[in-house]
């Protein structure tokens, strides 16, 4: 069920220490916030100093407030924290907000005192938000304890940074987005990213939960909340560079940057992944729907599809081009209609219209403005088409006749047509079977584009900002299938031996299949271990980190005598202590993949497949998951990469076992999770060929 947060966003009473008449402190904007409902709970005022607060008379300490109080605002100098803490939880707080700074961010001494304070808390059951944060709000239990307003709405904002959340409130306005709660994130000592995410997930008024984080804290447990949270959670964050990969030791560790982790983590929990604060507006703006005091309004609010067929409708032809572009840009299908829809908008349509897909009215909506509802009405109702995006001039005509520009001469008639054909448009989408519309105007204020945006349909000015909003409204539908984020498996014992031969055995007690081979270390031993098994062979330097780019690897060697003669070579050379035998493996018709695991500090085991063999980070074709990741899954990353068609067999090769690699992936990726003392775990090259797959190299690399 999670902590029960209940005392930090709705307390029997609230208390300000450091409540201030200054208004360059923040402990008078936070006052003056928490007075704004002072008949819902009571709120009490401390100031060292005493006398009055904002007209109001201010205790000198907590204990002079002479009862107890719930929540506790602290916003004193560093100082003074840890004494204010003591006292409130003297008092009986069961919450503490913590504003104060100086802490885990100033270095090693503040993160220990960061941390004896939130043990302090914690051992006297009660929660923590921060410290070094900027306060929070509900408007659903009207607490308001942050230096602004928030608007009300349904969108729960969880933020890392004050400013941020100050320009997504500006952004959400003219979308009519609001928000049911706030929450600074600060330092997260107690309260973390995880536990408010699961207790946005169970609040009712919250329709959407927006984040934006630079330290998520268990990066698994988030995605794991968010895979479960049964309502949109869109993500803002930063630091999605490469520098993470710089000191990796093995392919799977030079390819995995943190924003290909973060990617995967969002994709597998189902979480939006947006790159701007306007993309998080507009994807909200497609997932919440506008939501005032009185909740969701029309039909259109945050409609979601799992297809992403759509069809595009415009009364232009230039504009029906550059949407389609853009949708397909976003991730949509832009089909062409079958011959029964398109014989069916015939019906309502001139001849002159096009519609194939882009569907475009050219010029009748001049003519008869219901056009336009009943073209988005036979498009809503086509099988084969899964969403809608209206594009172009549609709000000109009511624009023209409310002042706002545009639109032909006499407009008067053509604009009350329009605003009918929005309010018909509306009752098309109440009978829709949950299809979303999406518009984009070039009149995004005009009348009729309101009548759209009071009923739920998200309207834009910008064709790209629709496109993605129909892509976060397309696609998987809530609830996530929450197996994606697969828990991690019992630790194992530590790995003994990180040498390749200790690596192959681990894996092959995994059930991962490899060749025949020997280690050996000189030429007895290699004589003994081509006696084994047949040739032809492969010889390998051991304990080089890329065997291959040494020059430490040979292939093809047909007999005894060619493998001696190349381990004398290679030993004349190199001279590694140490050499492994193996059987060479049947290349015809295979195809060599890599697998991998890396472990991110954030969301732990992180794995990797794609195209493989020497040339694997010159091609970057791969694909990453949390790791373990089960066969099925596995299956589908194989067939997302950009090389997937070589699986099935090109020019007449035939077509590789790709459930047998699928079963291997999930065999090395729970090998490597259950181990999080091996920083890095590779095979290179995963051989899989019509008959199965084969382990050709395996590489450990220890934390």
């Amino acid at each position: 069920m999670g902590r029960d947060l209940t005392a930090l966003f709705d307390p029997r009473s609230v208390a300000v220490v450091g409540a201030s008449d200054d208004p360059a402190k923040y402990g008078h904007a936070v006052a003056a916030q928490a007075l704004r409902a002072p008949d819902r709970r009571p709120v009490h005022l401390v100031n060292r100093r005493g006398g009055t607060v904002l007209g109001r008379t201010a205790a000198t300490s907590l204990t002079a407030v002479g009862e107890p109080v719930d929540l506790v605002v602290i916003s004193v100098p560093g100082a003074g924290f840890e004494a204010a803490v003591d006292e409130a939880l003297a008092c009986g707080a069961k919450a503490v907000v913590a504003i104060t700074a100086g802490f885990a961010e100033a270095g090693p001494a503040g993160l220990a005192r960061q941390r004896a304070v939130a043990a302090r808390v914690r051992a006297a059951g009660a929660v923590l938000v921060g410290p070094n944060c900027l306060g929070i709000a509900d408007n659903t239990t009207e607490l308001y304890l942050a230096s602004d307003r928030f608007a009300p709405g349904g969108v729960a904002l969880l933020s890392q940074s004050g400013n941020l959340a100050l320009e997504l409130q500006l952004r959400a306005e003219p979308h009519g987005l609001g928000f049911s709660r706030f929450v600074s994130l600060g330092n997260q000592a107690d309260v973390t990213l995880v536990d408010l995410v699961e207790d946005c997930s169970r609040h009712e008024a919250t329709s959407a939960i927006a984040v934006y984080a630079e330290d998520f804290g268990d990066g698994r447990a988030f995605a794991a909340a968010a895979a479960a949270a049964g309502k949109p959670v869109v993500l803002l964050t930063a630091g999605r560079g490469t520098a993470s990969a710089r000191s990796a030791q093995s392919h799977t560790g030079a390819l995995t940057t943190s924003a290909d982790v973060v990617a995967a983590a969002c994709r597998d929990a189902g979480v939006e992944l947006v790159r701007t604060p306007r993309e998080m507006t507009v994807v909200l703006a497609g997932l919440a729907g506008p939501t005032g005091s009185a909740g969701p309004a029309g039909p259109g609010a945050g409609v979601r599809t799992r297809g992403r067929r759509t069809a595009v409708f415009t009364d232009g032809g230039g504009h029906g081009a550059i949407a389609a572009d853009a949708a397909e840009d976003a991730g949509l299908e832009v089909p062409e209609l079958g011959g029964p829809t398109q014989d069916r908008l015939r019906t309502v349509l001139w001849e002159q219209s096009s519609v194939a897909n882009p569907v475009d009215l050219a010029g009748m909506g001049e003519q008869r403005p219901l056009s336009y509802a009943d073209t988005v009405g036979a498009l809503l109702d086509a099988d084969e088409v899964d969403a809608v995006l209206m594009t172009g001039y549609f709000g000109g005509y009511a624009a023209s006749e409310g002042g706002l520009g545009g639109g032909p001469a006499g407009g008067s008639v053509l604009a009350e047509g329009e605003t009918r054909a929005a309010k018909e448009i509306v009752a098309h989408l109440a009978s829709a079977a949950g299809k979303p519309l999406v518009v984009q105007s070039m009149y995004p204020g005009s009348p009729s584009c309101r009548v759209l945006a009071e009923a739920g349909v998200p309207v834009f000015a910008a064709t790209e900002d629709a496109a993605r909003a129909l892509a976060a409204m397309t696609g998987r539908p809530r609830p996530v299938d929450a197996t994606l984020v697969a828990p991690l498996p019992r630790p194992a014992p530590p790995l003994s031996d990180p040498g390749y031969h200790g690596v192959r055995a681990l894996l092959d007690a995994a059930g991962v299949p490899f060749p025949a081979a020997r280690e050996i270390t000189d030429e007895a031993g290699l004589l003994s271990a081509a006696a084994e098994f047949d040739g032809p062979y492969v010889l390998k330097a051991l304990h080089l980190l890329h065997k291959s780019d040494a020059g430490g690897v040979a292939l093809r060697l047909a007999d005894r005598d060619a493998l001696l003669a190349a381990y004398r070579e290679m030993h004349a050379r190199l001279g590694a202590p140490a050499y492994s035998v193996e059987a060479m493996a049947d290349l015809t018709d295979g195809i060599e993949l890599i697998v991998g695991v890396n472990q991110d500090p954030r969301f732990g085991p992180v794995a990797l497949v794609g195209l493989g063999g020497v040339l694997t980070e010159s091609l970057r074709d791969v694909a990453f998951a949390l790791a373990p990741v089960p066969a099925r899954r596995a299956e589908a990353l194989l067939r997302s990469l950009r090389s997937a068609a070589l699986l099935d067999g090109v020019r007449g090769r035939p077509a590789v076992d790709v459930a047998a690699a699928a079963a291997v992936v999930e065999r090395i990726t729970t090998v490597a999770a259950a181990h999080p003392e091996i920083a890095e775990l590779e095979v290179n090259p995963l051989l899989v060929r019509p008959d199965g797959a084969l382990a050709l190299d395996a590489r450990a690399v220890l934390r």
